[in-house]
């Protein structure tokens, strides 16, 4: 989102009243908008409508919006439905994509279950075999699959209460597979 177009939406005004308190056509202040850099009379004359400094929309930073907190705990608890086939992954890709929050943190969010969802099916398909090379009870696949649930939970429930207190994950990779 362009910074003019930011500042022209906190004022609650459309295009075309910015360009009439601005003696600046409608056509400029859209293609401004649209990323046209901004110079001399217009941008004093549209800085003054704003009633902010011109060194503020002189710049040609984008300006990024703040993330909706709510929103990505809503995909974080999401992932809670690891009992679906991959329903930990499709469900907050779906909610990502519906609700237009596609940030950092909610692609890491999905980033992680994909990581969790690699390591677990890994960890299940071996355990038989350590379990017959050791010679372990036929329960030890139930103590992994708990283990493996359990994980998942007290990774969400540990990255909502980050969500909440500092408004960042706690457990995050260094990477992201989106």
């Amino acid at each position: 989102m362009s910074k003019l177009l930011s500042l022209r939406e906190k004022k609650h005004l459309t295009q075309e009243e910015l360009a009439e308190k601005s003696g600046v056509s409608v056509r400029t202040i859209q293609r401004i908008e649209a990323g046209a850099n901004l110079k001399g009379h217009t941008l004093k004359a549209l800085a003054e409508v704003l009633d902010i400094n011109p060194s503020v929309l002189s710049s040609t930073a984008v300006e990024e919006s703040e993330p909706n907190i709510s929103f990505i705990k809503l995909i974080n608890l999401s992932c809670l439905l690891f009992f679906i086939p991959l329903g930990n992954i499709l469900f907050p890709l779906l909610i990502m994509h519906f609700k237009k929050e596609k940030n950092t943190i909610t692609k890491q969010l999905v980033s992680v279950q994909i990581m969790w969802s690699i390591i677990s099916l890994s960890v299940f398909l071996i355990t038989p075999f350590i379990q017959k090379w050791f010679g372990l009870n036929k329960q030890i696949i139930l103590v992994v699959l708990m283990a493996i649930i359990i994980s998942n939970i007290y990774i969400i429930i540990r990255n909502t209460l980050e969500l909440d207190k500092n408004k960042q994950l706690r457990i995050k990779l260094k990477f992201s597979f989106i």
